[in-house]
Order: structure tokens, then sequence, then C-alpha cells
């Protein structure tokens, strides 16, 4: 019997999607990426493979898993099997260069960015784009690293103490720093927009009162004992009804072009009502209780959409081998 495989490397991430499949009766089987073998000399099974692989997955002590995620896919890819989210969904995830690059050939706009290796170079590259800044990680996941610069004495106290700390996330997995315009809103929040099959679920506003990390499943850093954000009541989020944006479109256009089948892009809308995307999300997740709040359930939330998605490939899969 053909089924579901979902890749993945957090539990927390994907218990929603697991009642999602239990409510429409789908067969799945989780592989979840951290260490292991990969038998090169024999087909993967058949079904369906949705990657749900994820940038930030070194903080949870998973640090080759997006490595470990591209071997696999590499191999689904060379036997073709149908997969969701393939390798340029995943290289998307990893690179946020990548990410405004295709973002740019779609006419989306982007904030003016500059990629910096070497934190030696960063405030020449502040000075040229002028205060206040936005520095971040190119590959880093749950707004690590984000910091909002309003002066060169911000900047230059903030390199001082990244001097000194020990923490390994303070620094770019890749080694490459982002100095990014800083785009001020008329009010403080971005837009989420959430697709699933390519085509848009909804958008979500989320506060960004309290800082940059947005996730639903990353908007605190989660303890041991503490409940994920994904599964978890919170006010950050609340779903626009009846949205409409002149850029959907387009960012359609561009997550089919770059084959990502779920996936979210975060926007932010200047005072002008200029609006510009900075994060491609190919492993997006959902919050319960908004979804709850604007009334919406089964097929109508993220992973209930998700579910019914995958369900309608590997029905279609079946056919084609009947057939």
């Amino acid at each position: 019997m053909t089924k579901v495989h979902v890749i993945h490397e957090n539990d927390a991430w994907v218990a929603p999607l697991r009642s999602a499949f239990a409510a429409l009766g789908t067969s799945y089987e989780e592989w979840f990426l951290d260490r292991g073998v990969i038998d090169l000399t024999r087909p993967p099974p058949q079904g369906v493979f949705y990657n749900r692989m994820s940038a930030s997955s070194h903080t949870r002590g998973h640090v080759y898993a997006p490595e470990y995620a591209g071997a696999v896919i590499e191999v689904l890819e060379r036997h073709n099997r149908p997969l969701v989210n393939g390798r340029r969904a995943l290289q998307l995830e990893l690179s946020k260069v990548a990410q405004y690059q295709a973002l740019a050939i779609h006419g989306i706009p982007v904030p003016a960015t500059l990629a910096v290796v070497g934190r030696e170079n960063i405030p020449e590259a502040a000075a040229k784009l002028g205060y206040p800044i936005i520095l971040k990680h190119n590959r880093a996941g749950k707004g690590l690293g984000v910091r909002l610069l309003k002066s060169e004495a911000a900047l230059h106290e903030a390199l001082s103490l990244l001097e000194v700390t020990d923490d390994p996330e303070a620094h770019p997995r890749d080694g490459i720093w982002l100095v990014q315009r800083y785009i001020e809103a008329a009010e403080p929040f971005i837009t989420r927009a959430e697709f699933v099959g390519g085509r848009f679920l909804y958008a979500v506003r989320v506060d960004t009162s309290e800082g940059f990390q947005l996730c639903p499943a990353d908007a605190c850093d989660v303890a041991e004992g503490e409940v994920c954000p994904a599964v978890a009541p919170s006010q950050k989020f609340v779903i626009q009804e009846g949205f409409q944006h002149p850029l959907i479109h387009r960012m359609e256009a561009f997550l089919l072009a770059n084959q990502i089948g779920v996936g979210a892009i975060e926007f932010i809308t200047d005072r002008q009502g200029n609006s510009f995307a900075y994060d491609v999300n190919t492993n997006t997740n959902y919050n319960p209780e908004a979804e709850a709040r604007a009334g919406r359930s089964g097929a109508q939330t993220g992973m209930g959409a998700i579910a019914a998605h995958l369900t309608a490939l590997l029905r279609r899969e079946a056919l084609a081998a009947a057939a």
C-alpha cells in the first residue's frame, strides 16, 4: 500500500499534520532525518513525499539534517517519486540570497540588501545603505540574529558583543551576513501569506512589536516542558479574512516556477503603501488558535489543506498505477 512520507526533523511541528491525516484516514509515514544511512543502490518506496526540512534544524541539535534531506531528495528525484517541496524548495529554504534573487525575477520587491562574508565588512555595507538597517543571517530560521540597528554606534556595539560571545547561534550558519535596508511600517505588523498546492490559502497579520521571531512555531524559545506555539494559543497571529493584495498572483507564479507546493511568504508594507517580501518559508507552520478564531476547520486550515493536498496526490498516484 502506498502512503504519504513526511520528511522532517521536529516532532512538534508535525503533530497537527498527524491529526489532519487521521481525520482523512490517510496512510502516512514519518521520515525523521537527523542521522542514518541512505542506500543509494535501492529505489525508495512508492508513495508521495513531502519535505518539511527547516533551515533552523541546527538550533535543535540536528546539525546536518538539511544536507541529509538534500541527499534523500536526490534519490527521490532520480526515481521520479512525487515530491512536494523538492531540491529547489530546500535550496531556497537555506538561503535568503537565493530567495531574493528568485523573488525579484517575478517582480516581487525585496528590501535593498547587501550580502557580506567576513564580519569586518559589515560596517562598510551598512554605511553604503545608510541607517537604520537590519542585520540578519542568510541561513538562520526562528528570527535568529535579526537586529534593528539605528546608528553606526549601535552597529559597533552589536559587533563588539559578537566578538566575545560563545553562542554559535549568534553567527550565520553559512558565514553570510545580510545588511538590509530597514522598512518602516505604518503599524508594527507584517503579513504572512500562506499557500498550499501553490495556491493562496489565507493571510496572517503578525504582530512585530515584541521582536522578529514571527513563525507561529517559533514565537518564543521553547524550553523543556513548555508547549510549542504551533499548537498553543496566541494573540500574535490574526487571520485576515477576504485578504487581497496585488502581489499574490506574482507570489503564486514564483512558487510554481520554483516547484514549491507548500510555503509562506512574509512581507512588510511601508508608510507609502509599498510592499517588500523578505522571507520565504517552505516548511510553514500555522497557529490553530488563530484559525479557530477565524472559524476555520478541516481543509480550510493550514495543516488540513496540506493533508487534503497530499491525499489527493496519493490518490492520483494510485489511479495512475492501476491504469
